[in-house]
């Protein structure tokens, strides 16, 4: 499962450019599901089981991470940019970025040696900083980068104890689930969605779902764990190693309250989502035609959308067993 985990996660695929992660997954899914790609990207996949249940039911993950593209180049040969997602300033300072896969940089900005006593004791702003690829003049720059070419902080995978270390855990656990479930479960016939362009406005979810209709979603994705030291206790939102935590509500959706109760009383390790904060392709998928009654599940992650963020194996192992356990008991009535 890790080795798999890997590998998605190393592949580079910023919000509207996530072909890369979309031909491996395929390559992954192909002899187990039918699938087609629409317009917008999207990979929508159908898993015939053993038995057709008489609802029709949509899992979702999305492919996208956040980044960096390039939307200027400087008479120095500096290259200036716009995030792709919400990433904090602090997570981009002197970081090691690659361009299109193959361009190497680092993010540079005003030396603090050069900063005044005021500058010194606050973030730069983001249009403030520049990515530096050691060309001198545009025209170098511009043998090697277009404006508009897609860039990530470059990261290792690594084992942490328990815990993984990655960019772009966040979504491709979601990523994993599906991939598994879709190679692996056989009782219930179900759908299977792996949408672009979540971390610039949950996009890609919405056309999905117009596309399946489907009666109930369950939408995977990580969260924000902040178990970190000095945060207060009732400002954690939820905890590493105590399992999927279980949204009741955030920014985008309030959740079918069945589905809450039967995730949270599943026996299954889990937890509540604390915080109604963020939100998640949920957003889209609930709204969808005459609404879809849904769920989401997310991975506790330390330090999420930046190159080292963290997630517990045991809550990985969590998300796979309750996901299945929901589509189970949505598909065969249990969950009223």
């Amino acid at each position: 499962m890790l080795d798999l985990l890997k590998k998605l996660c190393l592949i580079d695929g910023i919000s509207g450019d996530e072909h890369a992660v979309k031909d491996f997954i395929i390559n992954e899914i192909k002899d187990f599901c039918k699938y087609n790609v629409d317009n917008l990207g999207n990979i929508i996949c159908f898993k015939k089981g053993e038995n057709t249940p008489n609802r029709k039911i949509m899992l979702d993950a999305h492919l996208d991470e956040v980044g960096l593209i390039i939307s200027n180049i400087t008479e120095n040969g500096y290259l200036k940019f716009q995030t792709v997602g919400g990433i904090n300033t602090a997570a981009l300072m002197l970081r090691r970025v690659l361009i299109n896969g193959k361009i190497n940089g680092v993010i540079g900005g005003k030396p603090f040696h050069l900063l005044d006593a005021d500058s010194r004791k606050k973030l730069p702003k983001t249009d403030d900083l520049y990515i530096d690829i050691g060309a001198k003049t545009r025209k170098e720059a511009e043998k090697l980068v277009c404006l508009g070419d897609s860039a990530v902080i470059v990261s290792d995978f690594e084992i942490l104890g328990d815990c993984v270390k990655s960019k772009a855990l966040d979504d491709r656990i979601g990523c994993l689930v599906l991939i598994k479930l879709l190679k692996e479960y056989k009782k219930y016939d179900f759908y299977a969605t792996f949408t672009v362009q979540e971390e610039v406005g949950l996009r890609g979810a919405k056309t999905a779902a117009f596309s399946v209709k489907p009666d109930f979603a369950i939408a995977l994705d990580s969260t924000t764990a902040a178990d970190i030291a000095g945060t207060p206790e009732d400002s954690k939102v939820c905890t590493q190693g105590k399992g999927v935590a279980v949204s009741f509500m955030d920014k985008a959706t309030i959740y079918d309250k069945s589905l809450y109760n039967a995730a949270i009383n599943s026996g299954i390790l889990c937890q509540p989502k604390s915080a109604v904060a963020g939100g998640n392709n949920a957003g889209s998928i609930h709204l969808s035609g005459e609404g879809v009654r849904t769920l989401a599940l997310s991975a506790p992650c330390r330090y999420i959308h930046s190159a080292n963020s963290i997630v517990n194996i045991k809550d990985i192992e969590s998300m796979l067993s309750l996901t299945k356990y929901m589509l189970e008991n949505i598909a065969n009535e249990n969950i009223k």
